[in-house]
């Protein structure tokens, strides 16, 4: 198992946990507001970096 499949599978298993455990809507926010809050604290060029590394795996 490559490591992105381990850590698409503990996300995975994190999301179930969290929608058992808290009401549907708590889960929706804390699932988009994590990975919002991560791109945010990225510097300016760190986020220019990302969206061109991106758009290469994308093939633009």
């Amino acid at each position: 198992m490559s490591r992105n499949a381990k850590i698409a599978a503990g996300g995975v298993a994190a999301g179930l946990i969290l929608l058992i455990w808290l009401p549907w809507w708590a889960s929706l926010l804390i699932i988009l507001g994590v990975p919002t809050a991560a791109y945010l604290a990225l510097d300016p060029s760190q986020r220019r970096r990302l969206r061109r590394a991106s758009r290469r795996e994308l093939g633009r």
